[in-house]
């Protein structure tokens, strides 16, 4: 590549690192408008870009030191996508997702496979990462011997998912996990990817939301009682996790070169299919109510089925046919 081209990319990189491809706390939890009915503020367009539409193969970069429990509640939830399971399932949460089309008329995919993992616990780029360090971790994955994961521009979604023992910038501060495409002179190829971190040590009450009380809100008795829902596996972070891969993969399948499903006219701050629907988990939900789920017989809060009897609790997105956020738990 040339040095123009090379200068190019650099301006660019910096450009896009601006862009809020992301689950954005802000948003999050200054969540007043509820946009379970049509809204002019959810004003979803389609901007002519792809979507991910061809079979999708799933490959997770573990970045970290990871507990084995919380790795297997996670591959179980991937592993449900295109299984099936008892209704409403992970794989009926996806069939909204599905309704999105590109300029060919095709839908996103229904196969989504869980087709390697890497596993980076010597930390290859340091336990301090910033958003272009997760493209130098992609690349050691797809680059390492003698086990790289295939780099898979046709049907690879890179996930990174950073241990509680990493520190990355904004995490807990403005964002729970993100998603964007790689560079080529970086990782070799353009692959669509999303960064997850664990917070169940560093900000539960910020990312594992409903399943650990935000910072700051009243305590227990002054809100009528444990108000805390019980994550259904177990652990905070983790369930909560599971969430925010739900919401990434939402906007990586509708939104994957940054130039398709999102609603506003500015790039740069794209309003994306489960940013729409932040914090809705259920019919009634809205202005800090997560909406009606449903509980088993230990009060651990769920709203979708997967494998091996697993439950989870995954946040509803935007429904472009029914214009409201919606899951397959909806009473209506």
């Amino acid at each position: 590549m040339d040095k123009l081209s090379c200068y190019l990319l650099l301006l660019l990189s910096f450009f896009c690192f601006r862009l809020d491809l992301s689950w954005s706390l802000e948003t999050r939890f200054n969540r007043a408008p509820n946009n379970q009915g049509s809204s002019d503020l959810a004003n979803l367009v389609y901007h002519m870009g792809p979507v991910l539409s061809s079979p999708i193969k799933l490959y997770i970069i573990w970045y970290g030191n990871w507990n084995s429990t919380h790795q297997a509640t996670i591959r179980d939830f991937l592993n449900s996508f295109s299984s099936p399971a008892l209704s409403p399932s992970v794989a009926d949460w996806w069939k909204t997702v599905r309704l999105y089309t590109d300029q060919t008329g095709s839908n996103i995919t229904d196969s989504l496979s869980l087709s390697g993992e890497f596993f980076d616990s010597r930390l290859s780029n340091g336990v301090r990462l910033n958003r272009l360090s997760m493209q130098h971790i992609i690349k050691n994955a797809v680059t390492s011997k003698p086990s790289p994961l295939p780099l898979d521009p046709r049907n690879g979604l890179y996930l990174v998912l950073t241990s509680s023992d990493v520190q990355v910038d904004e995490f807990c501060r403005a964002v729970c996990g993100f998603h964007y495409f790689s560079f080529p002179s970086i990782v070799g190829a353009t692959v669509p990817y999303a960064w997850i971190g664990y917070s169940g040590t560093q900000c539960p009450g910020v990312c594992a939301y409903p399943f650990a009380r935000p910072l700051g809100a009243p305590p227990p008795s002054a809100m009528g009682g444990n108000d805390i829902m019980r994550p259904p596996n177990g652990d905070a972070g983790v369930d909560g996790m599971v969430s925010v891969i739900a919401h990434e993969l939402a906007e990586s399948s509708s939104n994957p070169l940054v130039n398709a499903w999102y609603a506003g006219d500015n790039p740069i701050a794209p309003g994306e299919i489960a940013d729409m629907c932040l914090g809705l988990y259920g019919s009634g939900g809205g202005g800090g109510y997560v909406g009606k789920v449903s509980t088993d017989a230990g009060g651990n809060g769920y709203n979708v089925n997967g494998v091996k009897g697993r439950r989870f609790l995954v946040q509803w997105v935007w429904d472009p046919v029914k214009k409201r956020c919606f899951g397959p738990n909806a009473m209506d």
